[in-house]
């Protein structure tokens, strides 16, 4: 049986939650998914899904090998496509979103570049901190920080992104400098509002575990950015994002602190619907992002 052929019938399972949907969108039996299924994971001799009469899921390693799944089927699509295209260019229209803060700072300033390079292309972005379905809505791409949720969508990790404690080194000398966790409760610690997506709190490593705090502090805001600023201004200890603050830490406006017990990073991700094949210029704006995401000076240098 065809290697490649069990992948993909391994990815559109995991990615539409049942053998009876990705045979569907095949227009084969499900019986010939279960059996490519069965065959991969008697060659890789693990098990990919846990399957009961009502529902299949991933398992712990059928979750891992999907991710690295999903970037092997992209790369090949690309290395395909840049050669099958030959001289032709991309075109069409372009339609993307993003989270409005890190859309602002890291997406935005991209899309000039882009078009530079692909003057046939014409683009929309959206900045949005709602999470907007972009099958239903007809969106070709999104960008999305943090975990992602279970869903139909093909997810190809950018970069890495990292939580971590700032202050300014004023503040930091007019009040000390927390030696754990546990210790913020003596500073002034600026976080989002209740009503904000940011609810089970600020995440560190103790003793080998993940745990949230829920800190405290005069003031609070719904907004991420102004809760910079208020950083920025010295009003207190953030948990902020390596996107949002690694130049800041490079230039000295801003000192990292319990940084012994951040926690693992999350990640930068492109989503986009699940083709068969992906049109050249969503394509070629994926492979823009990784390769400038990719760069570490890029967080270090751009506003």
């Amino acid at each position: 049986m065809d290697k490649l052929k069990q992948l993909e019938s391994f990815v559109s399972v995991a990615t539409r939650g049942s053998l009876t949907a990705a045979a569907r969108a095949e227009g084969v039996a499900p019986a010939i998914m279960g059996r490519r299924i069965d065959a991969l994971e008697e060659r890789l001799g693990v098990k990919l899904f846990v399957r009961t009469t009502r529902r299949i899921s991933l398992t712990h390693e059928g979750a891992a090998f999907l991710e690295d799944c999903q970037r092997l089927l992209t790369d090949m699509a690309n290395a395909e496509a840049s050669v099958s295209a030959g001289g032709v260019k991309a075109s069409g229209h372009l339609r993307i979103t993003a989270p409005a803060g890190f859309g602002r700072r890291h997406v935005a300033p991209l899309v000039p570049r882009f078009r530079g390079a692909h003057p046939d292309v014409t683009v929309s972005l959206n900045l949005s901190d709602r999470v907007i379905d972009i099958a239903a809505e007809g969106y070709d791409c999104a960008v999305r920080v943090g975990d992602l949720a279970d869903s139909s969508l093909v997810s190809l990790r950018l970069a890495d992104n990292r939580r971590l404690c700032v202050a300014t080194p004023e503040y930091l000398k007019r009040h000390g400098t927390p030696k754990h966790p546990n210790d913020l409760v003596k500073f002034d610690c600026l976080t989002l509002s209740s009503d904000a997506s940011q609810t089970r709190g600020w995440a560190f490593t103790i003793d080998s575990e993940v745990v949230h705090l829920k800190p405290g502090g005069p003031l609070d805001c719904s907004d991420g950015q102004v809760l910079h600023d208020w950083c920025l201004a010295g009003m207190g200890i953030a948990w902020r994002s390596t996107w949002e603050v690694e130049n800041e830490i490079t230039a000295g406006r801003l000192v990292e602190v319990l940084a012994a017990f951040a926690a693992p990073p999350n990640g930068i991700y492109a989503l986009f619907p699940q083709r068969k094949h992906l049109p050249l210029r969503v394509r070629l704006w994926i492979d823009f992002l990784k390769h400038h995401y990719s760069r570490p000076d890029f967080w270090k240098t751009t506003p």
